[in-house]
């Protein structure tokens, strides 16, 4: 009950506000303003109050903005058209946002179920019998796969979603705005995206479990290394600032480029997504004496428990901070280890400078030329 008095309080205060704007805006940005109410109900509150407020904000946006003013009466056969256009628009996004909303919810349960077969898992080798521990093994790649198979299935859920909602379009007399339709095709350009991106961190972190990952070494240049990752990582610093601290004359170094450039992607990836926009993302690289070269990514976010550093590196595991979900699906930081330590290098995490935020730290041997082949 509570859920829907919300709703109620949150479209009415609404309404009274844009009343009080109604001298200085039109209808159309007072149906935009009352979307983006029934977005939010939707997405913190629920379908169901969502659906109530659509309602209410219909009658209000009708009763105080459609003329006559002051009359639940249409006057313009248009504006009929502009009200049920509003319903539809309202009542699809206010799903879209629930829908999105169950599925991260179902996700993060997924995910406390991993991680607790994991736990049983460790458990059952130490304890148990061989036939046991391949049991529950067993059991485990099961709810690995259900919840491989889930993260594909969300992006294709709002694919889906969308999809529909724009075949619709036109139909029985309804027309999506130009915004609204945008606003769908983005959605869809961003879930293909997830999709090809979560399908390619799957296959590299299979790659190196199976221990086939190939490396093509040669010698190159970490300033270049950084730079191609940089490039790379534009489309997801566009709110973050980024700066170097790139020592001089650091030596060539042998590695695979591709392979590091894509650590060095991932670490920025990692920093921008827990970095507040107004902070920086800082980079740094320097030379060790004893043959070392070592690289680092630090963000002003949320710092990671000591007794956490490790665990972040294991497959699927997802920090909670502040009682929200992690973001991203858990592969990033375990694909940067099995690629560092391919290297014969090590990684690890740090607090951050001032004791705020975190330090991704990772060191990676000069070579020789002995190593400058393609190994498996």
């Amino acid at each position: 009950m509570s859920r829907y008095l919300i709703a109620m309080a949150s479209v009415t205060a609404a309404v009274g506000a844009l009343v009080l704007l109604r001298a200085k805006i039109n209808p159309t940005t007072v149906a935009l303003a009352m979307t983006l109410v029934i977005l939010f109900i939707a997405t913190f509150v629920g379908s169901g109050p969502a659906f109530l407020g659509s309602m209410i904000a219909v009658l209000g946006f009708n009763y105080f903005f459609l003329p006559p003013i002051g009359t639940l009466t249409i006057a313009d056969p248009q504006n009929w058209v502009a009200l049920f256009a509003f319903l539809i628009v309202a009542l699809t996004a206010g799903q879209l946002s629930s829908l999105a909303r169950q599925r991260a919810e179902e996700a993060e349960a997924r995910r406390r179920e991993i991680e607790r077969l994991y736990s049983e898992l460790k458990e059952a080798f130490e304890q148990a019998s061989q036939a046991e521990a391949l049991r529950r093994s067993e059991k485990l790649k099961s709810a690995l796969l259900d919840a491989v198979t889930h993260d594909i299935r969300t992006p294709l859920t709002s694919i889906k979603a969308s999809v529909t909602t724009l075949l619709g379009n036109g139909i029985e007399g309804t027309k999506l705005d130009e915004q609204t339709q945008r606003e769908m095709l983005l959605v869809i350009d961003e879930e293909c995206d997830r999709l090809n991106s979560y399908t390619e961190k799957m296959l590299k972190m299979a790659r190196i479990e199976a221990g086939e990952l190939r490396l093509h070494r040669r010698w190159e240049a970490p300033e270049e290394l950084i730079e191609a990752a940089l490039k790379r990582a534009r489309s997801v610093t566009t709110e973050s600032r980024i700066n170097l601290a790139i020592h001089d004359e650091l030596p060539l170094v042998l590695v695979d480029s591709h392979a590091i450039s894509e650590v060095v992607f991932l670490l920025i990836d990692n920093a921008a997504k827990y970095s507040p926009p107004d902070k920086p993302i800082r980079i740094e690289g320097r030379y060790l004496e004893d043959q070392w070269i070592e690289i680092a990514v630090e963000d002003e976010g949320p710092s990671i428990p000591v007794e956490l550093r490790e665990r972040v590196f294991d497959r699927f595991f997802r920090l909670n901070e502040g009682g929200t979900s992690g973001k991203g699906i858990g592969m990033g930081l375990a694909i940067a280890r099995g690629i560092i330590e391919a290297h014969g290098g090590r990684i690890w995490i740090e607090t951050g400078s001032g004791g705020v935020g975190t330090r991704v730290v990772f060191r990676l041997p000069i070579g020789d030329d002995e190593d400058a082949v393609v190994a498996d």
